[in-house]
């Protein structure tokens, strides 16, 4: 067993940039994405009731994997919702009934444990080339670093601010950059008063058991695009955020206990979780904490504000999506400057993956859509022939042994 768990000592400046960087990762996700959970209960015609206890089932679920798996491996594995599910769920549910819904959310989460238990998706991920892996991610975020400054043009003055603060503050307290502009912008929002938090009341949210129907039709259309696109949308690029970042636990045991976890939740309403892409990076690069060994504890944050937002259902979710979405766009662009610039430098390393590793950047940027999968997987489909072309060859299986009890080893952390 690794040193780090007992030798790490952790001051209080040590815990205040990754809690940070967890609570930003958190605010990103229900403020940029959450909005797809309430148009779809808005389809499906689900009462209040139904969907506070959506809230309730993924608020919690995500909370509780994420903080067992950060805990258990002493990395940073961010857990959440499955956002190309819930966006493909705003169209599904408009001719699904949701009991026979419910059905197919249990057997997607069922597939994914017997994914987890098995070791192909750890076999898949651990073939993709370091180069082709971090054009992906890179790819993948590069709107969000576009965005941050796009942003100027809606909203000049807080887009303005906050860029200016994180550069000022940057050059003094790398650290505390993040840190500095989320109290900034938020002290910046409340004093003129654009965030509206008046009718808000804190309730506590009751979860609803919804008894499931299991047909053919909802696995054709339902629980089968459900697995397929949470695998390819969020579980693959999921693991390679982390695999960027220097982090080796397996992907095994992520991919079974979210599924355990959207299993025990699907009858209350939570469609899938799994490990987090975007909202990851935030919590796994230099930004959370230039010690790869203490950004697990960003990890531990999410979780615990993911279930504080669970436990008082709507009324958490709906202040964070009260915030301007210029606030969200710039703040989230912000904090993944690092690994964007992290990811284009580890995509143009290798001579021998380069322009295979710089396609599969362009390819993943331009999100591509092509039978209702989305721009990461084809992105990577894209890259990873570019290389074989290339090359003459299909990637070499690697051999670095991962960190079977969860714990990176010292020269594994970055």
């Amino acid at each position: 067993m690794s040193t780090s768990r007992s030798s790490s000592s952790y001051l209080v400046s040590d815990l205040i940039p990754p809690i940070v960087a967890g609570l930003i990762s958190v605010i990103v996700n229900y403020g940029g994405t959450f909005i797809l959970v309430f148009q779809a209960a808005k389809v499906a015609g689900l009462s209040p009731e139904l969907t506070a206890s959506w809230v309730w089932s993924i608020s919690i679920g995500v909370g509780v994997t994420g903080l067992l798996l950060s805990w258990v491996s002493r990395e940073p594995i961010i857990t959440a919702w499955s956002t190309p599910a819930a966006a493909f769920l705003v169209t599904a549910l408009a001719s699904t009934p949701y009991q026979e819904a419910i059905g197919a959310y249990l057997i997607s989460a069922a597939a994914f444990v017997v994914l987890g238990l098995s070791s192909y998706f750890e076999r898949l991920i651990r073939l993709i080339p370091n180069g082709i892996a971090a054009g992906l991610l890179a790819g993948i975020l590069l709107q969000f670093g576009i965005g941050a400054f796009g942003s100027m043009t809606l909203d000049p003055t807080l887009a303005g601010l906050l860029i200016l603060a994180y550069l000022v503050i940057k050059r003094f307290s790398a650290r505390y950059a993040v840190v500095g502009i989320l109290i900034l912008g938020l002290t910046f929002l409340l004093l003129e008063q654009r965030v509206d938090l008046s009718g808000l009341k804190l309730e506590l949210a009751a979860p609803v058991f919804t008894m499931p129907v299991f047909t053919l039709n909802a696995l054709l259309s339902v629980a089968l695009p459900l697995f397929l696109i949470t695998l390819t949308g969020q579980y693959m690029p999921g693991m390679l955020v982390l695999r960027n970042d220097g982090f080796r636990t397996s992907a095994n045991p992520i991919v079974w206990v979210t599924g355990l976890g959207s299993l025990i939740m699907a009858p209350f309403g939570s469609h899938a979780m799994n490990v987090a892409a975007i909202t990851a990076a935030i919590c796994t690069g230099p930004e959370a904490h230039q010690d790869p060994s203490k950004r697990w504890v960003a990890g531990m944050a999410a979780g615990v504000f993911y279930i504080l937002v669970g436990v008082f259902g709507l009324t958490l979710a709906a202040v964070f999506m009260t915030f301007p979405a210029t606030f969200i766009t710039t703040l989230a662009g912000l904090a993944l400057l690092g690994t964007i610039g992290g990811s284009l430098a580890g995509a143009m390393a290798d001579i021998k993956s380069r322009e295979a590793a710089l396609i599969t950047f362009l390819a993943s940027a331009a999100n591509i859509t092509l039978f209702g999968i989305g721009g990461a997987f084809w992105g990577l489909v894209i890259g990873l022939l570019a290389y074989f072309i290339l090359n003459g060859t299909l990637p070499q299986r690697k051999t670095e042994k991962l960190a079977t009890e969860g714990v990176p080893a010292a020269s594994d952390a970055r």
